[in-house]
């Protein structure tokens, strides 16, 4: 049975370039959300990026749990009504089971990404 957990993060509000020129450690994982807009996770306390007006804030609105390939592909063959990138590492956003979700999909594991208040409706509709 899937179980999501709480992602703390770090959310940044910049410039598109801002966040294209930014420098992020080998050990975080970076999600750009929107063109303006990353996650980042686990958190950064000093992240820094060249826009004066950034906006930088603690995240844990989104929950999330790691999946092995081979758990994951069926669940997201029969929840996804859009085609998985087939490069990996990528990112993907959009609706699974009807639920906002993101996705970072690598070659051995997936990271399901929902935001908390769907957590109880989408491990329901995973179930």
């Amino acid at each position: 049975m899937l179980a999501l957990n709480r992602i703390h993060a770090t959310r940044i509000v910049a410039t598109p370039s801002a966040l294209d020129s930014a420098q992020w450690p080998d050990d975080r994982l970076v999600f750009r959300i929107a063109a303006d807009e990353a996650l980042i996770t686990p958190p950064m306390a000093n992240a820094v990026v060249s826009d004066p007006y950034a906006i930088v804030v603690a995240d844990s609105g989104f929950a999330g749990a790691w999946l092995p390939m081979e758990e994951a592909l069926p669940l997201l063959e029969h929840a996804c009504e859009w085609e998985l990138p087939r490069e990996r590492p990528a990112f993907a956003q959009g609706s699974v089971a009807g639920i906002p979700a993101k996705l970072w999909i690598e070659k051995d594991r997936v990271l399901l990404i929902v935001p908390a208040p769907f957590v109880a409706d989408f491990e329901e509709r995973m179930a």
